[in-house]
């Protein structure tokens, strides 16, 4: 993918990072003076959003496919398949567990008044029961893939795309201007985004604004505890990234964090794990020396099924409304949690506040009532930024060891 990357782009001298986080201040500032009058500004974020929402599922079609056909041996491509969705769903595991367990020691939820009872659900389908595993793998076959994009159903797309990059490779010599068309294709779509997230900033300001105006920040105060211990058990998962890095990548970790950061800058900006998807493909493989084949491949990948951050908010969240009702959980509520958490954090396909949805289904299949996720809601966007720049970091990083793992890594470019 040839062009200029979006890190390297500048505007008034600045990078792409420092203008995001000028909008990012510019909001805040505006919000606060402006009050509820800043909510028009939000329509500077919802054009952003709708612009990366118009070209995000044929990001991940072609990238995906153009990352399978580049792996012309079978091995190698079941080799990054077996390694990535393996890292991907231990890390998410792990972070449910993390979540769970900093919840049970802090008690966030004791002492917060709970809503009335007979507060409406907040989200339409919020207290829905979980579906079976049979339901969940009949959910991943895709009907109708046009009906799946338009939909944005992103695993379903994801399965399209490797089933479409598999028989291409099996068929080998025949696909040849295929293959080429589909490269082609998939530059095509990296060069739109790369255009669109030039307004990020833009984006960040009228929508950071418009939250701080009609919000404000009050709202934290009420929260504290339950904030504070999200953002907690985040820099835990961040810095246990680096660990990955270290014992299995072997090597240091202190390269991945200092290149990355045009990437999480975005990511907390815009909390979105599709926005901040190109910007981090980019970084990978300019930055870093991460192969095109393992980039092209894992990170699509990792953003709709590797959600660490969303992970551990649903376990502290679900930890929070149990101690806010006094329903006591047992040895299997645990474990319901564990999976249900898990399935949630694949299930919000990385768009802002989509956890709340899937919270509905985690707390419905322990007993807790779903009417206290409104709660929550003030706060719900501010830890969701905090838990984005987690997800798109563990994309990252399970991208570079399992690239590492496979030979492929530039380790000049690494460290230089």
């Amino acid at each position: 993918m040839a062009g200029a990357s979006t890190a390297e782009w500048k505007c008034m001298g600045l990078s792409m990072w420092q203008q995001v986080v000028l909008g990012l201040v510019l909001g805040v500032a505006v919000g606060m003076l402006a009050g509820a009058d800043a909510e028009p500004l939000k329509v500077l974020g919802t054009i952003f959003f709708k612009l990366i929402k118009m070209v995000v599922a044929p990001l991940i079609f072609f990238a995906l496919i153009a990352g399978i056909t580049s792996l012309t041996e079978a091995h190698h491509f079941k080799g990054i398949a077996l390694k990535g969705v393996s890292a991907y769903l231990a890390t998410a595991t792990m972070a449910v567990a993390l979540g769970l367990l900093l919840g049970y020691l802090f008690e966030p939820g004791v002492g917060v008044p709970p809503p009335p009872a007979d507060a409406a659900s907040p989200l339409p389908g919020a207290g829905a029961p979980p579906p079976s595993i049979g339901e969940f793998l009949l959910g991943l076959i895709p009907s109708n893939i046009v009906h799946a994009m338009a939909d944005d159903m992103f695993l379903q797309v994801v399965i399209f795309a490797i089933f479409t990059g598999v028989v291409m490779n099996n068929i080998r010599g025949n696909t040849a201007k295929v293959k080429e068309l589909n490269q082609e294709m998939a530059h095509i779509v990296f060069k739109m985004i790369e255009w669109i997230v030039r307004t990020a900033p833009l984006a960040v300001f009228g929508f950071v604004a418009s939250m701080v105006g009609t919000t404000g920040l009050d709202v934290l105060e009420s929260l504290m505890k339950l904030v504070g211990l999200v953002i907690f058990a985040c820099v835990l998962q961040y810095l246990f990234f680096g660990v990955l890095i270290a014992v299995f990548g072997r090597m240091s970790p202190m390269p991945f964090y200092r290149k990355m950061l045009t990437t999480q800058t975005m990511a907390f900006s815009t909390s979105s794990s599709k926005a901040t998807l190109t910007p981090a493909m980019r970084e990978l493989q300019d930055k870093m020396g991460v192969s095109m084949s393992s980039s092209n491949f894992m990170m699509p990948l990792g953003a709709c099924i590797n959600m660490d951050g969303t992970a551990i908010y649903l376990g502290i969240c679900a930890m929070f409304f149990s101690q806010m009702y006094g329903v006591p959980l047992d040895a299997h509520d645990y474990v319901t949690l564990m999976l249900t958490c898990t399935l949630g954090s694949i299930g919000a396909a990385g768009i802002p506040s989509g956890s709340i949805i899937f919270m509905g289904m985690v707390l419905a299949s322990v007993g807790i009532p779903m009417e206290g996720i409104a709660v929550i809601l003030g706060v719900d966007r501010i830890l969701d930024m905090f838990r984005t720049t987690v997800n798109i970091t563990g994309d990252a990083a399970i991208t570079l060891i399992v690239d590492r793992s496979e030979k492929q890594l530039d380790m000049k470019i690494y460290k230089s």
